[in-house]
């Protein structure tokens, strides 16, 4: 087979690949605009241990009130990416992939986050992940997870739903902006204090000379009554233009306190989240230990006087509240009370006491 022979088979090859390709692709190009979706399938791709967050039923109901009807309808009209983003807006949905089959089945994959603990305090009912992610809890929703209960509310609204760490970071931007605006507003008022300034010390620099020298020279009755009245004169000044600097200072001062106070929010929203953070660790700390999670139902968290962290359990075991205190010393304080629990309570009795509290050192405390 010569050269020009094989480049001519070759082309032909490649004009019935080319040809085949688009004919195929024509053909699936018609069938699409034809094809209906035929049915809606749901598929949860990871349930979690501790129960079930949302079944499917939920999800399909989601999608009626976001008026999506979606059977029956052209496949090419069917927005992909806006069913993957209405769901989720649902803080439990972590991730959605939505496609359809060559047979018109629209697919829709769910993964659901993992609650590492349930907010029932301070208002909020919403569940809580091991990152920090809080989400309202869904209706129906029914998981084994520890419970937080009393006055203890993260620094974000009841309704919440996003990243604490996200959200506190958002707080604090819209702080420093309105830190630096009021440094901007202090500019004005710094220039109005120098150009105050400078007429305080142009008051001191006045000085009275005698009038005349040979002829019409003035008395010295009359000099001593200029000079009297130049001091009256300039005394008014000066008590003016100093009313004037505290009264500028005082707007400046009201701006710094105004400052200062946005910045001890700061802190205090930073000194929240790590006390947030801290409760996170212990909760888990919990759930990886057999005995205490078994043990420990509730935990009750409020805040001391001084804005710390101050926690108690309701136990399973016995009628008894444990009073834990700050999250200090987690492990020795959990490891004083399971040596008690062992070798205490078996011999005092487990009716005995209505409070255990371990928040002493080298002592365990029974009322």
């Amino acid at each position: 087979m010569n050269r020009v022979l094989r480049a001519v088979l070759v082309t032909l090859l490649w004009v019935v690949v080319a040809a085949y390709i688009f004919y195929a692709a024509t053909l699936a190009r018609t069938h699409r605009n034809g094809l209906r979706v035929s049915e809606v399938r749901v598929g949860l791709l990871d349930s979690t241990a501790q129960g079930s967050l949302v079944g499917e039923r939920e999800v399909r109901e989601r999608l009626q009130r976001l008026g999506l009807r979606l059977v029956n309808r052209p496949v090419d009209s069917i927005r992909l990416q806006a069913i993957e983003e209405a769901l989720l807006r649902n803080g439990f949905v972590s991730e959605v992939r939505a496609y359809m089959t060559e047979e018109g089945v629209l697919q829709i994959d769910l993964s659901q986050r993992r609650p590492l603990l349930r907010l029932l305090s301070g208002g909020m009912n919403s569940y809580v992940t091991r990152e920090g992610y809080i989400f309202t809890t869904p209706p129906r929703s029914s998981l084994y997870l520890p419970v937080l209960t009393g006055d203890y509310r993260p620094p974000v609204e009841a309704t919440f739903n996003g990243s604490l760490r996200e959200e506190v970071d958002r707080q604090i931007a819209v702080m420093d902006s309105l830190i630096l605006h009021l440094e901007r507003e202090k500019y004005p008022h710094y220039r109005a204090e120098r150009q105050n300034d400078s007429r305080l010390d142009s008051v001191r620099r006045l000085r009275i000379k005698r009038r005349g020298f040979l002829i019409n020279r003035e008395t010295d009755e009359e000099f001593d009554l200029r000079v009297k009245q130049k001091r009256a004169e300039k005394a008014a000044l000066r008590r003016h233009f100093r009313y004037i600097g505290r009264q500028i200072q005082s707007r400046i001062d009201r701006l710094t306190d105004e400052q200062e106070r946005l910045q001890r929010e700061q802190k205090k929203l930073e000194k929240y989240y790590e006390d947030f953070v801290k409760l996170l660790t212990f909760v888990e700390h919990i759930e990886q230990d057999a005995f205490w999670r078994s043990e420990v139902v509730e935990i009750c968290a409020t805040r001391t006087a001084g804005g710390a962290l101050d926690l108690s359990f309701i136990p399973r075991s016995g009628r008894f509240t444990i009073r834990f205190g700050r999250l200090e010393e987690v492990e020795y304080k959990l490891d004083k009370l399971e040596k008690f629990y062992r070798k205490g309570l078996p011999t005092l009795g487990w009716e005995r006491y209505r409070e255990i509290d371990v928040r002493f050192s080298d002592r365990v405390v029974c009322r």
